[in-house]
């Protein structure tokens, strides 16, 4: 990972969240305030705004620089929880170019920084049933002696299969828990954008 790298993944994160931007709020709408679609949109949108202007002198910056601009423009819950884990990455990459095995440190600290903030563990139909299987998944490729684009593609495909497995889950934290069994049978939003921004990192690192 590199500064034009880095760029590049927000960029994608922006054009993914773009297309998929209804089909967020929609999910939302089942099991949420139906807005996450709404406000992941509104971060990104601000986020390449910031990055416009911004001359960097590592990957942290870049990343630090997304994840003030998340807090400061998104409200609800995606703000802080987005926001936090793009600056606790950004902490652990401080600079111009990190190896894979940097980077999956830097994708730990921001599963952490969620998972401080949400208190969510696997399992409660949150964004963490994407996030943390895919940091795994990065972790044992780039310790395999993956490269980059490997890793990130095992992580990306990770981050669909627990997604995926969030429609059978039953909601345990966020606005989602109170309905219950009821939440049974939806994809949990959050988990979803989650899919798209790894699968963003995944599309950017191979296209390099």
């Amino acid at each position: 990972m590199d500064i034009d790298l880095a760029r590049a993944w927000a960029q994608a994160m922006a054009a993914a969240v773009e297309v998929h931007k209804d089909h967020l709020t929609q999910l939302d709408s089942a099991i949420g305030d139906a807005d996450h679609g709404v406000n992941m949109h509104r971060g990104f949108s601000a986020v390449l705004s910031a990055l416009a202007g911004l001359r960097p002198d590592t990957v942290g910056d870049v990343l630090d620089t997304t994840g003030l601009t998340f807090v400061s423009s998104v409200g609800g819950a995606s703000g802080p929880l987005y926001g936090g884990a793009f600056r606790a990455m950004g902490a652990v990459l401080d600079t111009a170019l990190a190896d894979p095995g940097r980077f999956a440190v830097a994708l730990a600290a921001g599963l952490a920084s969620i998972r401080k903030l949400g208190a969510a563990t696997p399992g409660d139909k949150t964004m963490i049933d994407a996030f943390a299987p895919a940091v795994t998944a990065f972790g044992q490729q780039a310790d395999g002696g993956g490269d980059f684009a490997t890793a990130a593609l095992a992580a990306a495909d990770a981050a669909e299969e627990g997604m995926r497995a969030t429609v059978l889950m039953r909601a345990r934290k966020g606005r989602a828990s109170y309905l219950g069994a009821r939440s049974v049978g939806h994809q949990d939003p959050g988990a979803t954008s989650t899919a798209l921004v790894f699968r963003a990192l995944a599309d950017t690192a191979v296209a390099r």
